[in-house]
């Protein structure tokens, strides 16, 4: 079954039997629940959505059904076409709109396509509004507009010279000293939407872009989730031009890996621990990530007199946390950054600029800036046990077993030895326990989820 359900979208594979995957219909009934829902919590008519895709395959039929079912609800669509998921969370607000609709399965492969869906702030909708979205589409309690009253529909070609804009009008982002250094840098966009976005604010910066599969025609060149395994092709791009750096997207643009100068991964842990090193040298504050992210922010964070806490797995959580502790920067090991001066949203633009502007401000190389940071390993490893095994209940006594370390039990369990973590979670679909260790060789992080998953089967 390659249909997806969850409170922050729909996500499924394109073709197949209806309610098995993203089928034209599904497309359809998703959209029509999530304007359903927004027209009753809203109570007011001339709804305003703003949508906008990656450049995936079935984009453009997916955005055909989308906008023709808000229409027929009688609410008014923008359309930016082929845009990124910060750009459409950063022209929700911007346009006044009651909401959005980004198609994009961000990071799966080119058979997947995705509904994420924004409420008014650009913003991902919280657990309790994506569970009544998805309880009004399985009664389908759908009433649509009658011929009077559809919805308006108008594109938009200008969005993303407002979000480059915002980022160069951003205090933190120091555009001419970024111009004055004239970097070369290497651009893998997965011939997605990150090749026509990204290029127009390295250019701003003063940076002679070399563009890697830079056309959105949505033929990923290689698995579009930026590990180090899929950028071989930058990496011997970036030797052979003498590149100063190498940035990496996803396809919606909100995942961030950088290469340094000689074809050596950044990693992608560490796109955020560079940034908050950059904003909290300048700003004492609070940093935060989530549960699963390395513990290299944390140490960056207590260098520097600021505070870290971690937040459980989801954007919508970090997002949470970062607007309870007032964070300065926060974001995900994956590469998100979600940089609040600017929106709280996963925004690679926003943070390849604070990045360029951290290198320029240490006078460093990209291999010589990595090297200044804790050197973490991480280990992801998984425990696969029958289906009438109770899982919350072995999680229960795990954290009896350890119950003298540091624990944390707000998503799954996670246990902080002096030296290493090990942060366990339940699957949602399957009876899985994913283990993620951290440690500071990739033998040790190895070795700790060895030694977890044995303890796990001598409790069974």
């Amino acid at each position: 079954m390659s249909l997806i359900k969850s409170i922050s979208g729909i996500r499924g594979t394109i073709g197949g039997k209806v309610d098995d995957n993203l089928t034209p219909v599904d497309v359809v009934k998703f959209t029509a629940a999530f304007g359903t829902w927004l027209q009753k919590n809203k109570n007011k008519k001339d709804l305003i959505l703003v949508i906008g895709r990656d450049a995936r395959i079935s984009g453009a039929m997916v955005n055909s059904l989308v906008t023709a079912t808000l229409q027929g609800l009688g609410i008014h669509v923008v359309d930016l076409g082929l845009s990124t998921t910060p750009t459409v969370e950063v022209m929700v607000p911007e346009l006044n709109a009651d909401g959005g609709i980004i198609l994009t399965a961000s990071h799966n492969p080119k058979q997947w396509n995705a509904l994420k869906l924004l409420n008014e702030k650009g913003e991902f909708i919280s657990g309790k509004d994506g569970a009544e979205m998805l309880e009004i589409a399985e009664k389908e309690d759908f009433n649509f507009a009658e011929v009077d009253d559809l919805g308006k529909y108008e594109t938009r070609t200008d969005a993303f010279d407002i979000h480059i804009q915002k980022i160069l009008d951003l205090p933190m982002v120091d555009v001419e000293a970024v111009k004055a250094k004239k970097f070369k840098v290497v651009l893998d966009a997965v011939n997605s939407t990150g090749g026509i976005s990204l290029p127009p604010l390295l250019e701003k910066l003063g940076c002679e872009v070399v563009k890697l599969y830079c056309e959105p025609n949505g033929q990923f060149p290689h698995n579009p989730e930026p590990l180090k395994e899929h950028l071989t092709d930058i990496c011997d791009l970036i030797k052979k031009e003498g590149a100063d750096v190498g940035i990496v997207v996803d396809p919606d643009v909100d995942r961030l890996a950088l290469i340094d100068e000689n074809g050596e991964m950044f990693g992608e842990e560490y796109t955020l621990v560079a940034v908050a090193d950059y904003l909290l040298r300048h700003k004492k504050g609070v940093a935060i990530s989530n549960l699963s992210s390395s513990r290299a922010l944390r140490d960056v964070a207590r260098n520097l007199n600021s505070e870290y806490f971690a937040s459980a797995v989801g954007e919508v959580n970090v997002v949470t946390l970062m607007k309870e502790k007032n964070a300065v920067i926060g974001g995900e090991g994956n590469g998100g950054i979600i940089y609040p001066d600017l929106h709280y949203g996963r925004d690679s633009l926003v943070g390849v600029a604070l990045f360029l502007t951290h290198l320029v401000k240490e006078n460093k190389t990209v291999s010589e800036l990595r090297a200044t940071y804790p050197a973490y390993y991480m280990g992801k490893k998984k425990i696969e046990l029958t289906p009438e095994i109770d899982v919350d209940a072995l999680l229960v006594k795990m954290q009896e077993e350890y119950k003298n370390e540091e624990i944390s039990t707000i998503d799954g369990l996670k246990i902080d030895f002096p030296e290493n973590w090990v942060h366990l979670r339940k699957s949602n679909t399957e009876p899985i326990i994913r283990i993620y260790t951290e440690a500071f060789s990739q033998q040790e992080a190895d070795e700790l989820a060895d030694k977890m998953i044995a303890k796990i089967k001598s409790l069974i």
